[in-house]
């Protein structure tokens, strides 16, 4: 039996019942803000092998946060042949109980992985749950969105709730993802449609909702990997513009 059939239709609220609390609108003019934001160092994953410090991957322009990947033409003692940005907010700032929404336009590449999402500081993966809110394929014109746990990694339990979802998206210009967090749901939408919603469910089976606590938000261009597929380096640099973050509660 499915719980928190409340929480499911709070999926379907009107905007005016949330207040907004938090937003970033990337107005600096140098970097990002400090205070909320830092790079993401270079891990041995897909997403993360090819992260970079690297000015020319950031920058800033006309209230954007821009995050590039781009071939590794100058950095000779990075053996990484590809150099990607990304941010997050580990650390500084959190979120929970509440609509996240990221606004932001795509541009596309063979092999280009941009992501935005959510993991908690306290549990390890996949322990602590993963929301992605945004995942995009080269230059596709639907945007993923998926929840990943013990239950649907380590027990393979994808179908029971549903995993995951797609969403078409405007290709060329600016979407809205976001997600609503609640005690016993995630509810996902692309520019205002509701996409899928993963509850918590009855089950004997460990994990299955983790989703209830504090999340840091990722936001990173990532190229290559297992899923995305090979890296063309004619169709680089490419790059993500980010327009703002807002955050609401009820």
């Amino acid at each position: 039996m499915m719980t928190g059939l409340v929480l499911f239709m709070s999926c379907q609220s009107e905007k005016t019942d949330w207040k907004l609390v938090w937003e970033e609108n990337f107005e600096q003019t140098d970097s990002f803000d400090p205070a909320v934001w830092s790079k993401i160092p270079r891990g041995t994953s897909d997403w993360d092998r090819h992260m970079s410090d690297f000015d020319s991957c950031y920058a800033m322009r006309d209230g954007k946060l821009i995050l590039r990947g781009l071939v590794n033409y100058t950095q000779k003692n990075d053996t990484s042949p590809v150099l990607t940005g990304g941010v997050y907010s580990k650390g500084k700032k959190l979120f929970e109980h509440g609509r996240l929404e990221i606004n932001a336009r795509l541009h596309g590449a063979w092999g280009a992985w941009p992501a935005f999402w959510l993991l908690p500081e306290d549990e390890k993966w996949p322990d602590g749950g993963e929301i992605d809110i945004m995942e995009r394929l080269n230059n596709d014109s639907i945007a993923y969105q998926t929840v990943h746990s013990h239950y649907t990694f380590v027990q393979g339990i994808k179908d029971n709730p549903k995993q995951g979802s797609t969403g078409m998206i405007n290709r060329d210009e600016f979407n809205v993802y976001a997600v609503e967090l609640y005690p016993d749901s995630l509810c996902f939408f692309i520019n205002d449609t509701h996409t899928f919603t993963y509850p918590r469910i009855e089950t004997d089976k460990k994990g299955q909702f983790p989703f209830d606590r504090p999340y840091y938000l990722l936001l990173d261009m990532q190229l290559g990997g297992s899923w995305v597929g090979a890296v063309y380096k004619e169709d680089l640099p490419v790059e993500m513009e980010i327009d703002w973050v807002r955050f609401y509660q009820k």
